[in-house]
């Protein structure tokens, strides 16, 4: 009788179970973890993103300007899933070289919702910010403090009251008024730091009408809704954040930049 080649070895169920069992891990994570879809969707649509990093690179250099589109990015994406935790619909963050980023998304019932979804960007920021501080720490490394000190600055920046920074948002929910003081500390602010003219009339062009109609007493109609409570809560968390950043910038800011070192000599 001739000889038959022999019959291929039946796969191993045991080998079988393991393939499984990594394939159902990969799932689980990817289902549990749904925002690395979204990072996957911002990056294969965001043209802005891309345009914004490329002039970045042009201006900075590509060490700095790769931070500054991540610390951007974390800052929105703060806004973005504070809009989603509330049931919102959101649009994934937009880029305006030069001049940052937003995230567009259907406003809450709520003022103090509202404001909360404003406090979300500079609160990551901060978190992003303390975690540089400790890596940079930790590992004795003065690109994470430069890292820390960045993060904490270009969030405090937003956090000034005045619309359209994120603290105009939040101040609009205690008190609009405030926002001729906060414009007031905009001018200032930006005459201390250099600000370019342009920057400064775009902005003013922005939040000028929103300051000018609380001038006049017309304010957004939830206001009428927002009780004593609201607007305690929502100054405690502003004036947190605001302290948390004050802290880890000077705490950052000094090993970042030794002195007579330009701020971020990258």
């Amino acid at each position: 009788m001739d000889n038959l080649p022999a019959p291929a070895p039946a796969p191993s169920p045991r080998r079988n179970r393991g393939i499984g069992a990594i394939l159902a891990a990969v799932v689980a994570f990817l289902v549990k973890f749904k925002f690395l879809l979204v990072f996957a969707k911002f990056f294969g649509v965001s043209w802005s993103f891309l345009l914004s990093l490329w002039i970045y690179v042009v201006i900075f250099g590509w060490k700095l300007a790769v931070v500054i589109m991540l610390l951007l990015l974390a800052h929105e994406l703060g806004h973005y899933f504070a809009f989603r935790a509330y049931g919102l619909p959101a649009r994934l963050p937009a880029f305006i070289p030069l001049l940052g980023a937003f995230t567009a998304g259907t406003p809450p019932d709520d003022l103090e919702h509202d404001a909360y979804i404003a406090l979300a960007g500079p609160l990551t920021g901060l978190g992003l910010a303390a975690a540089c501080y400790v890596i940079g720490d930790a590992q004795h490394d003065r690109f994470w403090f430069a890292c820390a000190d960045l993060s904490a600055f270009l969030n405090l920046f937003n956090m000034i009251p005045v619309p359209p920074f994120d603290g105009g948002r939040v101040i609009g929910a205690v008190w609009p008024p405030l926002w001729i003081v906060g414009f007031a500390v905009f001018i200032a602010l930006a005459i201390f730091w250099h600000i370019p003219l342009l920057f400064i009339v775009i902005i003013g062009a922005l939040g000028l009408p929103a300051i000018l109609a609380a001038w006049r007493g017309h304010v957004d109609p939830r206001a009428a809704r927002m009780t004593f409570g609201a607007r305690a809560r929502v100054s405690v968390w502003y004036l947190a954040t605001l302290f948390g950043l004050l802290l880890v910038m000077s705490q950052s800011h000094a090993v970042a930049t030794p002195a007579g070192a330009s701020r971020y000599g990258w």
